[in-house]
Order: C-alpha cells, then sequence, then structure tokens
C-alpha cells in the first residue's frame, strides 16, 4: 500500500483524545514506577515490567521489551530515569516496526489489485459491521467505489446493519436471505463488484467461535469460492478486535489465527478503556501488522494506525 507522507493535526488530535485514558493510565503507573528515584535500577525495571502488564501489553511482550532495556542500561552504564520515557518509545516503536506494523496506509491507493478484495474476519460484539462501514466511507472519501457483501448471513442484525452502513456511506450492499451459504453472498458480490468495475470489495464474515473447525471450514470454503472469481482473493484478511477487552483479544487473536490466515488486524473501542497496550502486545505476539485502530463512534473515528504517532501519543 502507499505511504502517506503527512500525519495531520486533526489526526492526531483525534489519536491524543482517543488514547486519553490509556496514556493517563500508563502516565500514572510511570510516575509512580519511578518516584525518588534518579537512575535505572533493578527495583525501576520491575515496575515498569508490572506497568506494562496492568497495561494489558502483555508478559512476553513486555518481557521482550525490559529485555531490551536492559541491554541498554547495561551498554550505557548509566541511565536516568528522565530517559526512560524516550527509552521507551524507541523500543516499542522498534518492536512494533518489526511487523510492519504502522507502515501508513493510503486509501486512495491501496494496491495494485482492482478490485482489491478484503475479507473481515472477528467475534460479534467487537465492531467488525461497524468496522467495515468506516472502511467503506474512508476509500470512497477516497475516490474509491466500494462494494460490501454481507455473508454474515447466520444472524439477521448484521445483514441489517450492514445495509444500514451502506445506505450512510452511499456504497452498494449484496445480500442474501437469512441462513444463506455464507460463500454464495461472497460469490455474487465479488461478480457484481467485478462486472461494474468496482476498486474495492469488503466482506463481512460470520463471528462464532464456538466450534473452530466450522468456523475454519466456512472461512475457507469463502475463500476458494471467491477465488472462483477473483483467482487471488481476498488480498487481506483483516481480523477485528476489540481493544477495550484486554486479554480477551489476544484469546480471540489466538483462535483466529489458527481458523485462517489473518493478514491484517484492526483494533477497535481504545477511545473507552485504558487498555489501549493491547495494540502493542497483540501485534508482537502474533506477528501480525496493525492497520486501522478505531478512537470512536464517528465515521471519522476509524485512523490508520501510525506507530510513531501512537507510541508517542501514548507515552508523551
Amino acid at each position: 500500500m502507499g505511504i502517506f507522507n503527512f500525519f495531520s493535526k486533526e489526526k492526531q488530535e483525534t489519536l491524543d483524545k482517543g488514547l486519553e485514558k490509556t496514556k493517563n493510565s500508563v502516565f500514572s503507573k510511570l510516575s509512580r514506577a519511578i518516584a525518588g528515584k534518579s537512575k535505572v535500577d533493578d527495583e525501576v525495571l520491575d515496575n515498569l515490567e508490572e506497568v506494562l502488564v496492568t497495561s494489558d501489553v502483555g508478559i512476553e511482550t513486555t518481557l521482550r521489551i525490559i529485555k531490551r532495556i536492559e541491554e541498554r542500561v547495561s551498554r550505557d552504564k548509566y541511565m536516568g530515569t528522565s530517559e526512560l520515557n524516550a527509552i521507551l518509545k524507541e523500543e516499542v516503536a522498534a518492536l512494533l516496526a518489526q511487523n510492519n506494523t504502522g507502515e501508513m496506509l493510503d486509501f486512495s491507493n491501496p494496491s495494485d489489485k482492482k478490485p482489491y478484495v478484503i475479507m473481515v474476519v472477528g467475534v460479534n460484539g467487537v465492531g467488525k459491521t461497524t468496522t467495515i462501514g468506516k472502511l467503506a466511507y474512508q476509500f470512497k472519501k477516497a475516490g474509491k467505489s466500494v462494494y460490501l457483501g454481507a455473508a454474515d448471513t447466520f444472524r439477521a442484525a448484521a445483514v441489517e446493519q450492514l445495509v444500514i452502513w451502506g445506505e450512510r456511506v452511499g456504497v452498494p450492499v449484496v445480500k442474501q436471505q437469512m441462513g444463506s451459504d455464507p460463500a454464495s453472498v461472497a460469490f455474487d458480490t465479488l461478480s457484481s463488484a467485478k462486472a461494474n468495475d468496482a476498486d474495492v470489495i469488503i466482506i463481512d464474515t460470520a463471528g462464532r467461535l464456538h466450534n473452530k473447525v466450522n468456523l475454519m471450514n466456512e472461512l475457507t470454503k469463502i475463500k476458494n469460492v471467491m477465488q472462483k472469481v477473483i483467482p487471488d482473493a481476498p488480498h487481506e484478511v483483516l481480523l477485528v478486535l476489540d481493544g477495550s477487552t484486554g486479554q480477551n483479544a489476544f484469546e480471540q487473536a489466538r483462535q483466529f489465527t489458527k481458523a485462517t490466515e489473518v493478514t491484517a488486524l484492526a483494533i477497535t473501542k481504545l477511545d473507552g478503556t485504558a487498555k489501549g497496550g493491547v495494540v502493542i502486545g497483540i501485534s508482537d505476539q502474533f506477528k501480525i501488522p496493525v492497520h486501522y485502530i478505531g478512537l470512536g463512534e464517528g465515521m471519522e473515528d476509524l485512523q490508520v494506525f501510525a506507530k510513531d504517532e501512537f507510541v508517542e501519543s501514548l507515552f508523551k
């Protein structure tokens, strides 16, 4: 995907506001962790470890960050606590960069594939359909023609919600009767979009996790049927996770990465939680780039994820 040459002041303000609860929580914990200390020692590192774990960064990722900071302390011999914030920013940004997380995406030039097919997965209630609507809005705003496919045919509410988003954004939604074969909906959507020279296709899918075998079979079938219309579809499998659920989001990521090949993440509802550290931990542990973060209810509140701005906002 293309690269933006800017991250607007308005977007930075939205990011700062959206991460306010996490930022305030991390900052207050960090202040307590270094209170009365002038240099980074074992006690400070132990306290920092607790700060990161309780901010839902995750144990494995926390230990990785602590180890990197320990190596710097050992190398530099002396490190003041005043430097800790800057070092944290550098190390967290470096971790995110390893997974290509934070490469700025461009809605006006998403790919050299046309139509570009995104299959969206995730459990019910994480904001999956809303994320699809907001993605459609951003792509259309960037001048792209978009088709939506309502392949979550097991819940009438999911189809109705997608239709409402389609009307709101002004993009067509392909649907069938409740209980129809999801793969059939995907086939119809791709066929119609391709015939009408669409730029982007976004397919919603069911979010049932109670039986991973059925979920895996269903998602595989949808992929196979898509490929009858567009041989290399889907070009992106986007897993939507609810950031406010903290460690539960890790478990959802674990289950879905077993069920299908997830290529990108969207982490929603970060504005209502102090658990924004999940963005760091999930990206690091699953080696899957975070492409989008949700910072509110408005259509503009789904942002492409930019690692440097995210880290700057979190630790400023």
